[in-house]
């Protein structure tokens, strides 16, 4: 059985990522954790001593959360009838990225999916703001569903990698996950300055290429283009349906997209 996690703040962008993770893992059996984090406005004003508490601003966000979470699953099961889901609601006095790491510790959570509003250049179509404090943070894999990006199977996935560090099997399960559960070919892509592989880099890929062998894959190279065009112009040529990257310390997903 998953475990996956929600985070919501009730938008239509949201609704957008809850519908594409209920479409990917409805032949699994689930348990989909809802969660929505609030804390009131004058919280956040740095100047205001007094407790929000005392003007009943807890209470009424909390009521305000409540009623939408129990809204959305309703709007779940009118919309899913799949037996092999259940739902379930989270209604926290907490930041997002705290709340995210609590829950996926307590409640062994597999997957985070999660909404992140879209724009030009691959960086921005990935991460909006909430989006990128969770990938930095959280200890599972995070699906990012761009706005307005509707489901569809994940027939073709891309797998960017410099290969600079060697992948463990807790990195890929995941990708053999959705590749097995979808009849998916990965698309390994390296990209590089028309330099040769060190001796690191090809003993890396040699690894990767036997653990990969359970699945369809395809390994492609690509010269004199950065990564983030690398990525943009093999997506417009080829129908790919989910770009996957793993975010390990010093790898280059951290270069490329964490780093201020």
């Amino acid at each position: 059985m998953k475990n996956i996690l929600l985070p919501t703040d009730f938008s239509e962008n949201s609704w957008n990522a809850i519908t594409y993770a209920l479409e990917l893992f409805k032949n699994d059996v689930c348990t989909f954790y809802l969660l929505n984090t609030y804390t009131p406005a004058v919280y956040h004003v740095e100047y205001v001593l007094v407790n929000p508490a005392q003007f009943g601003l807890v209470d009424s966000a909390k009521e305000t959360s409540i009623k939408n979470l129990e809204s959305f699953k309703e709007r779940i099961q009118k919309a899913f009838k799949n037996p092999n889901h259940t739902v379930k609601t989270l209604s926290v006095f907490n930041s997002l990225v705290s709340e995210v790491k609590d829950q996926v510790a307590e409640k062994a959570i597999d997957t985070i999916v999660m909404g992140t509003k879209g724009a030009t250049g691959a960086k921005e179509v990935l991460f909006g703001s909430n989006t990128v404090h969770v990938l930095n943070q959280a200890k599972c894999p995070v699906l990012a569903i761009p706005d307005s990006f509707k489901y569809e199977n994940p027939h073709e996935l891309l797998f960017p990698t410099d290969y600079e560090i060697e992948f463990k099997s807790h990195h890929l399960n995941p990708i053999f996950d959705i590749a097995k559960s979808h009849t998916s070919r990965v698309n390994v892509l390296h990209v590089s300055y028309g330099n040769d592989l060190s001796v690191l880099q090809q003993k890396n890929k040699d690894i990767l290429e036997s653990k990969l062998a359970k699945v369809a894959n395809v390994f492609h190279d690509v010269s004199n283009l950065n990564v983030e065009e690398a990525i943009l112009d093999f997506q417009m040529k080829n129908k790919i349906n989910m770009l996957i990257m793993i975010n390990n310390k010093h790898s280059f997903f951290e270069n490329l997209f964490l780093k201020n």
